[in-house]
């Protein structure tokens, strides 16, 4: 079900959206952050929520995420820090359209609709797998398979430790199919001094990849010792 749109599913004129899949792996910070990501870039956003994803966003976040709510919802997920605090953020939601995850008829599932790309955050090794095989067993999966055949930017925010074989060789099958395979694996010389500051970090490096401007994380300049700077170290 699409409640921002017309009822007919249609994108409006010039609207070009990047679709974003929430999976049900742990790391709906990371899906947050990219987000808000987006939203501050000016971006239009079509996005997708898993059953299991809604299971997981309410383990982590305590917000239940309803297809009839889902304005309200996603306001009181975005607006949470990763560390829980309610209100840390005001995120502007006028350019978002959701769709509901078994609604295989929705604008996305077409590569018609004029998508720009698509980010998977988190994403689950189910997920991974289902992509890989072409499964399209809900939207999520279906918009993947669409934006890899439509040879659309497709990145995959992969979350798990450690990884199994199969799964790594989906991860390559991935690859090979044109998608980049991106771990959400935080770094550390940016200086981060909190738990947003390293998810921020995961979700800046997923917009560097899809090529979306943002200033969510301190670039690397070739300084050592640059972090302990920023932070106001000797």
């Amino acid at each position: 079900m699409n409640e921002a749109g017309p009822a007919d599913g249609r994108a409006e004129a010039g609207r070009r959206p990047w679709v974003v899949g929430v999976s049900g792996a742990s790391g709906t910070p990371y899906a947050a952050a990219l987000l808000r990501g987006l939203l501050a870039a000016g971006e239009s956003v079509d996005l997708v929520v898993s059953r299991a994803a809604r299971l997981t966003l309410r383990d982590e976040t305590g917000v239940s995420f309803r297809d009839g709510h889902w304005r309200s919802d996603l306001a009181a997920w975005l607006s949470r820090g990763a560390d829980g605090t309610e209100g840390a953020f005001a995120p502007e939601l006028s350019r978002v359209r959701y769709w509901s995850a078994g609604d295989l008829a929705a604008g996305p599932s077409s590569g018609s609709y004029p998508a720009r790309g698509m980010v998977i955050v988190p994403a689950s090794t189910a997920s991974v797998a289902g992509v890989a095989l072409g499964l399209s067993k809900d939207l999520l999966q279906r918009v993947a398979s669409v934006t890899l055949k439509e040879r659309r930017p497709l990145v995959v925010v992969v979350r798990e430790t450690p990884l199994s074989g199969p799964t790594l060789r989906q991860l390559v099958a991935l690859d090979e199919a044109g998608a980049v395979v991106l771990p959400a694996s935080p770094a550390f010389y940016a200086g981060a001094g909190d738990l947003q500051e390293l998810v921020d970090f995961v979700a800046g490096r997923a917009l560097d990849a899809m090529g979306v401007g943002h200033t969510l994380y301190r670039r690397w300049r070739g300084e050592l010792g640059g972090a302990a700077r920023s932070a106001g170290h000797s």
